[in-house]
């Protein structure tokens, strides 16, 4: 498996500063998020995402994915880097879940052409809130697509739509193209009005949460699952500097990992 992490935190960061740390704190991959607050825009990435890949190669580093948009321009920089995915999530409009659905799955569409020109994956990655939230509702919004287009299966979401990851990741395993590592629980609210729901979700270390990462990864490895494995870095708790928590959290997933293929 390839231990990466999303490099969202320090997403300002030149890619051999970024390479460094990364690497330093025991990664072997990285998603980069292209975005107009990253160092790497959707502006600039034709131009600039190639060295920055390489930059970040030279530090043994390899680029899993960038999050990004879905335009001509990004699956040309992704190619040009060789970056193998694009990721996104399946945002919800004020015109309801089936009208946003259609809308997305037309924009799936419109982009399998592109996906096929330049050889670069699209990952849809569910999201609690105002996308769709669980594994079966992406999948689902890829039925019949190509199989250039992944889901990007997320423990700390799959817990927050009520699933288990025994059921959802078989359900999955065709199209499956990222495991997303972090972990969520529910903290109370200021209270209102309302009767009940003042609750919020607050992402935690990955021994604190609701996902189960014991189960995910057995389940991964009855899978047979050799993609990438990608903790995200979402902590809520901003007390401790995200690459302690990191450092924790990568180094449970591991042993985990060792001990269970010391069992099998």
């Amino acid at each position: 498996m390839t231990w990466s992490v999303f490099t969202k935190p320090w997403a300002h960061l030149p890619g051999d500063e970024l390479g460094r740390l990364v690497a330093g704190l025991g990664f072997t991959g990285a998603e980069v998020p292209v975005r107009d607050n990253a160092y790497v825009t959707p502006a600039t990435a034709e131009a600039d995402l190639p060295k920055f890949m390489a930059q970040l190669r030279a530090e043994g580093v390899e680029p899993i994915s960038i999050a990004s948009g879905l335009d001509e321009s990004a699956f040309a920089a992704a190619a040009a880097a060789r970056v193998p995915m694009i990721r996104i999530m399946a945002g919800l409009g004020p015109d309801g879940y089936a009208a946003s659905v259609r809308r997305t799955r037309s924009q799936l569409e419109g982009v399998a052409s592109l996906a096929d020109q330049y050889g670069v994956q699209v990952g849809v990655q569910p999201h609690h809130g105002k996308f769709v939230s669980s594994s079966l509702g992406v999948l689902q919004l890829l039925e019949g697509l190509p199989p250039a287009f992944k889901v990007v299966w997320d423990a700390a979401h799959d817990a927050l739509a009520g699933d288990d990851p025994a059921i959802t990741l078989p359900l999955v395993a065709d199209r499956l193209g990222i495991v997303n590592l972090k972990n969520v629980t529910y903290v109370p609210t200021t209270p209102t009005d309302a009767i009940g729901g003042a609750w919020k979700p607050w992402f935690v270390q990955g021994s604190e949460g609701l996902a189960n990462w014991s189960a995910i990864l057995h389940q991964l490895q009855a899978q047979a699952y050799t993609g990438p494995i990608c903790l995200t870095g979402q902590y809520s708790d901003p007390s401790a500097p995200v690459e302690d928590r990191l450092t924790v959290d990568l180094r449970l997933i591991q042993g985990l990992a060792g001990l269970s293929s010391a069992l099998t």
